[in-house]
């Protein structure tokens, strides 16, 4: 079910299409009424209250306290994506692999 990014066994990103009522956890999880294209992934815990302050497109799962949510929309902002991608991958990373990462750029403009 959906695509899902590891390092090891741990998963920090997953994008998948949700139909309510074939995949009824997910879709709770995001209030969704009707299909949609979810990405789940890691934040640092610090981070989470400032994510969900925004309010949709981001939700958050109950199933692990670093785990987030966000519904993909035409709107979507793909550069937060990729410093969201990279971060989840840093929260997960041995601390020599995501040091070669970095932080994410800040946004530009």
């Amino acid at each position: 079910m959906g695509t899902r990014w590891r390092i090891r066994k741990r998963t920090f990103a997953h994008v998948l299409t949700v139909d309510p009522v074939r995949q009824a956890v997910h879709a709770r999880a995001a209030a969704l009424n009707q299909p949609a294209c979810l990405l789940t992934f890691r934040s640092p815990l610090d981070e989470i209250a400032g994510l969900l302050a925004g309010g949709r497109p981001f939700y958050k799962p109950d199933w692990s306290p670093n785990v987030m949510g966000m519904v993909l929309e035409p709107t979507t902002d793909w550069e937060e994506v990729g410093e969201l991608l990279t971060e989840s991958y840093c929260v997960l990373a041995p601390k020599r692999l995501a040091a070669q990462v970095g932080p994410p750029a800040p946004p530009t403009g």
